[in-house]
Parts: structure tokens; sequence; C-alpha cells
């Protein structure tokens, strides 16, 4: 399983690279721009084509999910620690039938004793990060959690198979791929990790 997380500040031509890797088969992709207002970020999404809101999950501004057909939301650290106490109250008025509900960690314990089930949990930063400066790895080993959780932090096409071997179910990448001269590529390679051809890994 692969997540994509959306740069912070826009790059050029990310639509159109976007777009490629919705074409490559990305199903989970992040839609995380802290800078955005709520009628910059309904420009921005807008920008996307509708076919592929469906393999969106967005960080803010969850209420959108009533008003395009978006793949779920996510809940940042301190936002789930704020609101997931009481989830009930919070899910209100929110239609998330059929939606996936992800959210970040940076503990494991704090993961493996949370009572929410969430789908799936991003745990971060198992290696030194490539897009935060000094953000620096902790290689968690999570084979003893029984949920799905998904590895971030400096993750690259060449250590996912560390990953697996610390027990994530999947990566979640961001400069890994953006920070990439060729992220079509990139993305391609660990696809192909995780899909792949018979006989081939």
């Amino acid at each position: 399983m692969i997540v994509l997380i959306a740069p912070e500040t826009d790059i050029p031509n990310e639509i159109e690279l976007l777009t490629k890797l919705f074409e490559e088969g990305l199903d989970y992709y992040h839609l995380r721009k802290p800078q955005k207002n709520k009628e910059e970020f309904c420009m921005f999404l807008n920008q996307i084509d509708s076919k592929y809101h469906s393999q969106i999950i967005v960080h803010t501004f969850h209420e959108l999910i009533n008003d395009y057909n978006l793949k779920g939301i996510h809940f940042e650290e301190q936002k789930r620690i704020e609101h997931i106490d009481n989830p009930g109250q919070y899910f209100k008025g929110l239609n998330m039938f059929g939606k996936t509900i992800s959210s970040s960690f940076h503990e494991p314990k704090d993961l493996e004793d949370c009572g929410f089930e969430f789908d799936y949990h991003l745990l971060s930063p198992v290696f030194s990060s490539i897009s935060k400066q000094g953000y620096k790895g902790r290689e968690f080993n999570v084979k003893h959690i029984d949920k799905v959780i998904i590895g971030m932090g400096g993750i690259t096409k060449d250590n996912l198979n560390e990953i697996e071997n610390l027990g994530f179910n999947g990566v979640g990448v961001l400069g890994g791929v953006w920070n990439n001269e060729n992220p079509i590529a990139v993305f391609k390679k660990m696809k192909l990790y995780y899909n792949p051809i018979i006989g081939n890994k």
C-alpha cells in the first residue's frame, strides 16, 4: 500500500504530475496544503479531474466530504487528540458512509493504545526525513501491533524491503517522490514492489 502525501507548498506542474500518478495507479493521495484557506483548497481540488476525487483523502476541511466524492478524511495528531475521544459529535453532519478514516501517530504506544478503529495509521519518522530537516528516523518495529500501519519518514524506492521487515503494511511518501527528478518513475518502481509481476519482486 502506497500513500502519497501532497507537497505542502505547490510545485510546478503539480496537477499534471498528479494526474499521471493517478493514471499509474495511485489509490491513496493525501491532500495536505496547510497554507491554503478553504477557498484556495477547493480551487486546487477543482483542478483535479473529478474521476480521481475518489482517491483523495483530505487533512483539513473535512466537511468537503459532503461536497466532493472523496476517498476519506485524515486526522493529524493534534486534531485526533482534540476530537476523537468524542467521535460521535465530530462526525455528526459528515457523510462518512463507505469512506476511509486515518490518522497520524509519532509513538507506537499511542497507536497501539488508541481505541478508535482507524482504517490505517501513519507512523513517523521511521527513517530520517527527506522533506523535513532534523527529523531523525527511529526505525520503529511494529510487528507486534495488530493494526494497519503505514511507515513514513525518509521513504525511498530503495528502503521498501526494510520497511516491510519492520512490520509495516505500506509506506507514506512525500520527499521520496516529489523531490525526485522523475516522480512518476519512482512511484512506478514503488508500485511494482507492492504489486509485483508474478515471479518478480
